[in-house]
């Protein structure tokens, strides 16, 4: 995993900014590549039912976060 920028982790609440329709997604597994080179994956399980993988490396232009994935910021108030 090294020189690698991890966007979500396991557990982390997600939304599409173009597809509201799938609802709140949650991230199920995550996968990261030992190699050099290797790529970084998230498992996704929407509100639909369904599960999508996605790119997790910041530095990738292909990363979930640049295509319209966000976390889902839960508020906590004291």
């Amino acid at each position: 995993m090294r020189g690698k920028r991890l966007y979500l982790r396991t557990g982390d609440r997600v939304k599409h900014l173009r597809y509201g329709f799938w609802g709140v997604g949650e991230v199920v597994e995550e996968k990261h590549s030992v190699l050099d080179g290797g790529i970084c994956m998230v498992r996704v399980l929407f509100e639909d039912g369904e599960e999508r993988s996605f790119l997790n490396d910041m530095d990738s232009e292909l990363c979930c976060y640049y295509s319209g994935l966000r976390l889902i910021c839960d508020e906590y108030f004291l």
